[in-house]
This record gives C-alpha cells, structure tokens and sequence, in this order.
C-alpha cells in the first residue's frame, strides 16, 4: 500500500510565499476595486452633470427666443427624451400658464431656482427610478412678467455603465499586473533560495564530520537555522567525546581486575586442591567486586559530565530531609569498616535546585571517599549549615591521615590517588563529585581538617540565585 496519499504534499516555501503574498494581493484588488469604482462613478456623474446642465440652458435659451416660441417640435421633443438606455425627461412650467410642456410627473426641484439661467442640480424620484435634473430660470418671451423654469432629467443608468466599464478595463490591467508581480516573485524564490546550494553541498559532501556548517556565505535569514544545527553539532560531538571518554576509562579500569579474574581462573584449573580453589574464589569474589564498583562509578562519572542541556527540569530539594536520611543508610557500611559515621545539622529546611538522584550519588561518593581513606577506628563527621551570603554548605570531615597541601587541587582529578595509599580505589570519587556540582552550579572546597584528616565542602546557591 502506497504511503504518498496518506503523507500528502511535501511543504513547499515557494508555495507558501506565493500563497502569503496572494491572500493580501486579493484583498488588495477588492479594495482597490472599490475605490476605482467610487472614483469612476463620480467621475460619470461630474461629466453627466456638466452636460445635463447644459441641456438645460440650452432648451431654456431655445424657449426665450422670440422667433421660436415656447412650443417644442415634435423632432425636437424625441431628441431630449431619447436615452438608448435609460429614458430622459424635460418640464417647461410659466409662472402665469403653468405647464406649457413635458412631462406633468416630474417633481419640482426643492428650492426654487435663482432667475439669473444658472442652472441647480437636484435628485428626485419618478416611478421607482432614481433621477438626476436640471432646473433654470429664464424670462418667458414677449412677456417679461412672465418668466419660465426649464428642467431636464435622466435616469442614472448611463452613469453606472460607464463606472462600470472603467472598473472592468482596471480590474483587467490590475488582475496582469498582480498576476505578473506573483510569477516574478516564483522566479524570484527559485533563484533566491540557489543561494542554499553552497550550504547543501557542504552537508552532502560530509561523512562524519560534526563541524559547524555556518559560513559568510549563509544568507542572514537562515543563520538562526544553521546556528540551531551547529549547537546541535556541538552537543553531539560532546556526547560522543563523552562515549569515548567512557569507553577508554572502562578499558583502563577494567583491564587490571578482568586480568587477574583471568590469572585466579587459570591457577584454580592448574591446581584443583581445596585451599588453591578457596583462595582463588577470595581473589574473584574481590576483583569481582572492584570491576563492579567501577563499573558503576564509571556510569556514574558519565552521566555527571552530561550536558546541562540533557538535564530534566530542576526540582527544589530539602537537604535538611534529604541528606540525614542518605547519611543512615550507610551506617552499616561504616560500622563494618569500623568506622563512626555521624552527622550535624539544624531542624530546619535547607532548600536548593536540583537532581534527588545526583545529589545521592555526590553524597554516596563523598562517605566512601571518606570512609575507604580515613581508615578504620576513625571518625567521619556528615554535616549541614547554611552560610550568610544565603548557601548551604555540605561537609564531609573525616580524622584520617589526610592529604599533602600541594595535592588538594588535584582531587578532583579523574583516576587519581595518593601514593603509597593501601585502599583499593578507582579514583573516581571526587571526580563525581566534581562534575555533580558544577552540574549543580555549586563549589567545592578541599581543606585540611584539624588537627588532621581531609574536609571536602559543596557550596550550593540559594534557590533564587
């Protein structure tokens, strides 16, 4: 079964241009269209008015001569109410006679025109249609008491045929230009968007490469596009480098115990007495141990060094709850170490942003570290404070030997160990730590404990900061 009808279309920028210049160029036509037809229109009525009122100075000028008359021939009657169209009427009313010709039905004009033959537009009505007149006064002849009003009407049609036929004739030329302004601007996208092929080329040509594919060449309105790629870029080579790191370190961590996993294996095999067996199944069961914890400390090292941006959402934790808890879950550990685990705080909520799992490991990492180098029938102290500048201080004193002064700043460094010591470690630890509190945003501070043994704190910033 084909998947084409069910996908539809590909998206089309070119398409979609054309179809967000179009919908305002539409609109544009109609009022536009409007507009020329409101201009057309006054323009008609203005020349039809011109010569309406010309008509009737003319037939009143027609009426005051003396060798004329007041009567109108019947030729002369056709041509001022001829209209192809539309139908024409005309009125001579005298003062004294009254209605001497034309059409009784036509209305009056509202004021009474001035008697200096100035002729006064006026509308008006006349079975259902609407009409635009001319009225002038003149002198009657022969009779200059008398005087006679002249009026001369036409229906509107001829008026609106005319705006109409403009609208059409603008309608047509704006409808090629539109139509030739949206085939310019296709042309016009087509050859724009060939400024892409560079860029497209760049990524087609590239096998594994995850360097930044931003150059001077990028048009601006895609840099925030490319810019996008490149961050996406950078945090994939980090992730990668990240894969790497883990994959060299657990060769390295686990080349020494899977060897001797190995040599124990063989001299069980080679020498099958009871005591042989038994002390090579000690030596396994030990090295067994050391591979798995680090391999975990190695897991956990990799998801420290993660990227912020691959963090969820931080949460605010009381480390008030939080720690005091942790910290009686390795009383066991301590005591089978012999050593005396205890832990100082306040009753009170000491609130920071942050990851509940991480901030167990960083814990986990700091007792371990504590316990495994301070020795047995020492004491390490757990201890939680809030700081004036608004901190929460997080401690781990231990009494043991401690640390040369030169040697502190290397502590966070990966796989590494104090010489001499006799604790089996992987020197991954503080590392943790390390890397879950820059995670955190937080400080860690390494110092000599009084009178001797290490202090390791973890400085975390108030919530709000």
């Amino acid at each position: 079964m084909s998947l084409a009808p069910a996908m539809g279309r590909r998206p089309s920028l070119r398409r979609r241009l054309l179809l967000v210049l179009l919908i305002p160029m539409a609109i544009l036509l109609i009022l536009d269209a409007l507009l020329t037809y409101g201009v057309a229109l006054t323009y008609a009525n203005r020349v039809h008015d011109r010569d309406l009122s010309d008509d009737a100075v003319m037939l009143a000028k027609m009426l005051a001569d003396p060798g004329l008359g007041t009567q109108l021939s019947p030729q002369a009657r056709f041509l001022l109410e001829y209209d192809r169209e539309g139908h024409s009427y005309f009125q001579v009313n005298s003062a004294r006679r009254g209605l001497l010709a034309g059409s009784a039905q036509l209305l009056p004009a509202p004021e009474a025109p001035a008697p200096d033959d100035t002729p006064q537009l006026y509308g008006t009505r006349l079975n259902g249609h609407a009409l635009r007149a001319a009225v002038v006064r003149t002198t009657a002849p022969g009779d200059p008491s008398d005087s006679l009003v002249v009026t001369v009407a036409e229906t509107l049609h001829d008026r609106h045929q005319q705006a109409n036929e403009i609208l059409l004739l603008s309608i047509m030329v704006q409808t090629t230009l539109i139509a030739a302004v949206l085939s310019l601007v296709w042309f016009g996208v087509g050859r724009g968007l060939r400024v892409l092929d560079p860029l497209t080329a760049r990524l087609a040509a590239r096998s594994h490469e995850l360097t930044p594919i931003g150059g001077p060449d990028v048009p601006q309105e895609i840099l925030p596009l490319t810019r996008t790629i490149d961050a996406l870029f950078s945090r994939l080579r980090g992730m990668l480098a990240l894969h790497d790191r883990f994959i060299a370190d657990a060769a390295h961590q686990l080349r020494t115990p899977l060897t001797g996993l190995s040599l124990h294996v063989d001299r069980a095999i080679a020498d099958p007495r009871p005591e042989t067996v038994t002390d090579a199944l000690t030596h396994i069961r030990r090295l067994t141990q050391r591979a798995a914890r680090t391999s975990s400390q190695l897991l956990a090292l990799t998801r420290a060094q993660a990227s912020p941006l691959e963090l969820g959402e931080p949460t605010l934790l009381d480390l008030g709850k939080l720690i005091p808890e942790a910290v009686s879950q390795r009383v066991h550990d301590a005591l089978r170490a012999g050593v005396d685990l205890g832990y100082e705080g306040h009753d009170q909520a000491m609130m920071v942003l942050g990851d509940a799992s991480s901030m167990l490991d960083l814990l986990d990492n700091l007792i371990d570290n504590a316990i495994r180098y301070a020795g047995r029938d020492s004491m390490v102290t757990v201890a939680l404070s809030t700081q004036a500048a608004g901190d929460v201080c997080l401690s781990v004193e231990d009494n043991g030997p401690g640390v040369p002064p030169d040697l502190l700043p290397r502590l966070s460094e990966r796989f590494f160990r104090l010489a001499g010591s006799n604790e089996e470690g992987s020197g991954l630890g503080l590392a943790i730590v390390q890397r879950t509190a820059e995670r955190h945003r937080a400080r860690v501070i390494y110092r000599l404990a009084e009178p001797h043994g290490l202090c390791v704190e973890v400085h975390f910033p108030p919530p709000s900061a």
